[in-house]
């Protein structure tokens, strides 16, 4: 009897230090997003509207052997926002390995351009990347794109748009990541799609549900079922055209998560899956278990 009882005691507080070692697991991610902080700032865009620049974080140990790479852009709507969004997720993955970016591009609150400017940006964004890999110490046939909400659609839109690039830019380096990292992305820019009343003299160029093709690299996508902005459905016809074309769409649904949940309630959730889908495709080691 005595036995029993030291082993239920034991059982609860396995499951009391579990539950402790998760709450702090969070209130560390949380810190890491409020407190990660780039290791250098360039320009990487002069435009009428001002300079852009990317925030780069780099791995601890210098390393010979080139790295992987991903850029992310933050949401917003095209209207505002800022790289700091991906603080969290860019430390990371600089911890195990990656050079990671986050990205300024043209908004409608800054900069009073309009979102054809964002997606120039963001290929100029890649272009410039993939144009520095040398310097930046990466392998440009391992450049992934990330982002959120608008910043999603941005990252999608490097991989399947191919017009709205900047004029006199050398469109012969290629703006097209090799991976996407999508949390609940503006896929669609129909009129059942999102901001459609923004966009609806140039949607089918600026859609990259609508630009999907085989060339389209694979892609982890993110989404909460309760998300106001982006439809489960739409995921899912997104993930179902991809898989048809041949391609990869790992889409991850949580149930009763709104818009923007992957930098608050599921931010460790969302990280480890992210590192997961990036360890799968071989850029990364397998995350320790």
């Amino acid at each position: 009897m005595m036995n029993e009882r030291k082993s239920v005691v034991f059982n609860m507080n396995l499951k009391s230090a579990g539950i402790i070692v998760l709450l702090c697991l969070s209130a560390v991610a949380h810190a890491a997003v409020e407190q990660a902080e780039p290791d250098r700032v360039v320009v990487y865009k002069e435009t009428p509207q001002g300079d852009l620049r990317l925030h780069i974080f780099y791995p601890e140990k210098l390393s010979s052997e080139k790295r992987p790479a991903i850029v992310f852009f933050f949401g917003g709507g095209w209207n505002s926002g800022s790289p700091s969004q991906f603080y969290g997720q860019s430390r990371h993955l600089a911890h195990r390995g990656m050079v990671a970016i986050s990205a300024e591009y043209r908004i409608k609150k800054t900069h009073h351009t309009d979102p054809r400017a964002c997606v120039m940006d963001a290929k100029s964004a890649m272009r410039w990347v993939r144009s520095h890999a040398d310097e930046l110490g990466i392998d440009p046939s391992r450049i992934a794109a990330g982002g959120g909400s608008a910043g999603g659609h941005l990252a999608a839109a490097t991989a399947t748009l191919s017009g709205l690039n900047e004029p006199d830019e050398d469109i012969s380096i290629s703006c097209k990541p090799q991976a996407l990292v999508l949390f609940n992305p503006v896929i669609d820019s129909s009129e059942n799609g999102y901001g459609y009343d923004r966009v609806k003299e140039y949607w089918q160029d600026f859609s990259p549900m609508h630009n999907l093709d085989k060339e389209t690299p694979p892609t982890v996508f993110f989404l909460g079922t309760n998300d106001k902005l982006i439809p489960v459905e739409t995921a899912q016809k997104y993930k179902r055209i991809m898989e048809e074309n041949g391609g990869r769409c790992d889409l991850h649904l949580y149930p009763d998560q709104p818009h923007g949940f992957f930098n608050k309630a599921k931010y460790n959730e969302t990280l480890g899956e992210m590192d997961r889908f990036l360890a799968d495709l071989g850029w990364l080691d397998a995350p320790k278990q």
